[in-house]
């Protein structure tokens, strides 16, 4: 094996390249800016296409001279250099079409994954700003069909420039022939380009709606399954589901109009090309019979007027090629023009050095530095904006010991805070990369991790332990173990501050005790939040803050809220009539024993 394939389960790391800054101006300069990124192999590109091109041209013109000078003079000796000439020119015709399109397939891998690499690139600095901003089918979209699009668009620089050329060239060539026949074919051609046009023009209009539509259709699926479980449980789910269907109709009707035409596009790019060379055949047979012409120059004409039709399709291809790739260009620059909610000040202040109190002015709430903390809440967005604050997810006038995080550099509270939720992305790979935060992880620490996280079973259940591939957003395993997958990785990266948002809220009553009570010693020393409501996790936490319309109202251990605030006992014990001790005690007997 070579060097970094010794472990076949690992991914292998491709090296990052930097992509470059692309020209957001106009979508017209951003299409350019991915041509000079290239332009040695565009230059190449058009330079095949042309050759290629007008290569076509050659066979009718030798054909030509094989009739006149070998086949209607009798002479075998031309007619057998003509014929070996006409072989030799159709291998090079098809060398030059291979060395065409490998050139033109590197171009338009080069402009897909370019504008790839730029999209991540922006969505890894927009960081949570991104799902406030741009939906989950925007994206989708973005990377199914936009970035495709743009990558066809730039056929134009190769095919497209030889087409041009080729136009040309077959220009000299007819009128060597017959001025007649000449401007025949050089105004008879734009005009088929012209043909399709208005038809081009509709469906464009069409794809743009279509697209718009399934872009909203498929955001709308994945909030219904990402909220399916809410949905089930509240009874919601046939009306979403018929909302949906009625969607996806209008949709579909959509989707007939932009078929129908499409269908007619390409039958009128098809038909007239093809009725416009039997015109030109007829008038160029009519001059033969008189004797304008010769026969071989008659057979002449057919072969140039046929191999015409190459860059014709091309032309046609181009002009419905470019307004798509304008669009989907449009649709990119829009997304790389968004701006992070967060960013570094001019002069960033120094994070403290180790352990600090981080403080929320906004709710009240204080973590204090080496302790577990419980923030709860009856509503989960009002948890969530705190811990954004905290997080620096948004600026604020939150603090880390006694420095405000917005003056802090970003990078560097990035590195020692860390949210986890449930919607932390889980990418497809094997279970190892997954978890993994670095590539130099100790087996002891991810034991430990997966010990800490309650997921041994998870490993042991799946065919190649660590080294099974996990699909992206891990729809192979259970949302429990989903749940614990991402916390195993959260404690791997071992923050000086972690913030767990609903760790458990997908696992049973006896694997939730195991993982506060693990968690706990595992971020022993160490600062944590959790947000919960559940009396398993609240019971080991050091403090709790009970946050009721965005602030703290009352502070303190879990025994001890339950016994002074009603609002607190009522919502961590789900509207129990148990007196307040009894439900303290079976509280601490339930945690005790699972």
């Amino acid at each position: 094996m070579t060097e970094g394939s010794d472990l076949p389960t690992r991914e292998r790391r491709v090296p990052y390249t930097d992509p470059g800054t692309p020209d957001l101006r106009s979508p017209a300069r951003y299409l350019w800016w991915l041509v000079r990124m290239q332009r040695g192999r565009i230059l190449l590109g058009a330079l095949w296409g042309s050759l290629w091109m007008c290569a076509l041209m050659l066979p009718p013109y030798f054909m030509a001279q094989a009739i006149d000078d070998g086949l209607r003079q009798r002479d075998t000796d031309t007619l057998t250099f003509w014929v070996v000439i006409i072989l030799v020119t159709g291998a090079a015709i098809a060398t030059l079409g291979i060395l065409r399109h490998r050139t033109m397939t590197l171009i338009r891998t080069d402009a897909a994954y370019r504008t790839a690499q730029v999209v991540v690139r922006q969505v890894t600095r927009l960081g949570a700003t991104l799902p406030r901003k741009v939906s989950v089918g925007e994206l989708t979209h973005l990377q199914a069909g936009d970035m495709g699009r743009i990558a066809v668009t730039l056929t134009i620089t190769g095919p497209g420039v030889g087409a041009v050329i080729a136009y040309a060239a077959t220009a000299v060539l007819l009128f060597t022939i017959s001025a007649v026949l000449a401007g025949v074919v050089l105004l008879g051609v734009p005009l088929l380009a012209l043909a399709v046009g208005p038809l081009l023009g509709k469906l464009h209009g069409a794809e743009g709606t279509y697209r718009e539509r399934q872009g909203e259709l498929t955001a709308r699926a994945g909030d219904i399954v990402s909220g399916l479980g809410v949905l089930c449980g509240i009874g919601g789910k046939a009306a979403f589901g018929k909302r949906y269907r009625q969607r996806s109709q209008a949709l579909l009707t959509d989707g007939y109009r932009v078929a129908s035409f499409t269908s007619w596009v390409q039958a009128i790019g098809a038909g007239l090309p093809v009725i416009f060379l039997a015109v030109v055949t007829w008038i160029s047979a009519r001059m033969a019979a008189s004797g304008t012409i010769t026969v071989g120059e008659m057979v002449a004409v057919y072969g140039y007027v046929a191999a015409l039709l190459v860059p014709v399709s091309f032309f046609i291809e181009g002009a419905d090629d470019l307004p798509r790739g304008l669009v989907a260009a449009r649709r990119v620059i829009d997304i790389l023009k968004l701006e992070p909610d967060v960013e570094d000040g001019a002069s960033p202040a120094a994070a403290p050095a180790g352990p600090a109190a981080l403080c929320d002015p906004d709710s009240g709430l204080t973590l204090e530095p080496g302790r577990m903390t419980a923030l709860v809440s009856a509503r989960l967005d009002e948890a969530r904006a705190v811990v954004d604050r905290l997080a620096r997810y948004t600026d604020s006038d939150a603090t880390w010991g006694g420095v405000r995080l917005c003056d802090l550099e970003l990078a560097e509270v990035r590195r020692r805070v860390l949210v986890a939720d449930n919607d932390a992305h889980l990418f497809a790979g094997a279970l190892r990369s997954a978890v993994s935060v670095r590539d130099d992880h100790a087996a002891g620490e991810l034991d430990a991790a997966l010990r800490a996280a309650v997921a041994e079973d998870i490993v042991e259940a799946l065919p190649d332990g660590l080294d099974t591939r996990l699909e992206a957003q891990g729809r192979n395993v259970s949302g429990g173990q989903r749940q614990r997958v991402r916390l195993v990785r959260a404690l791997l990266a071992d923050p000086d501050v972690l913030l767990l948002v609903e760790p458990t809220s997908a696992l049973d009553a006896h694997t939730e005790a195991t993982v506060a009570q693990r968690v706990l010693e595992a971020r022993r020393g160490r600062t944590t939040l959790v947000v919960s409501t559940s009396p398993l996790i609240l019971d080991r936490a050091a403090q709790v803050s009970y946050l009721v319309d965005g602030a703290v109202v009352a502070v303190g251990t879990h025994g001890d809220l339950l016994a002074t605030h009603p609002g607190y006992r009522d919502l961590v014990l789900r509207g129990s009539d148990e007196s307040v001790p009894a439900a303290h005690t079976t509280a601490l007997q339930e945690g005790t024993s699972r």
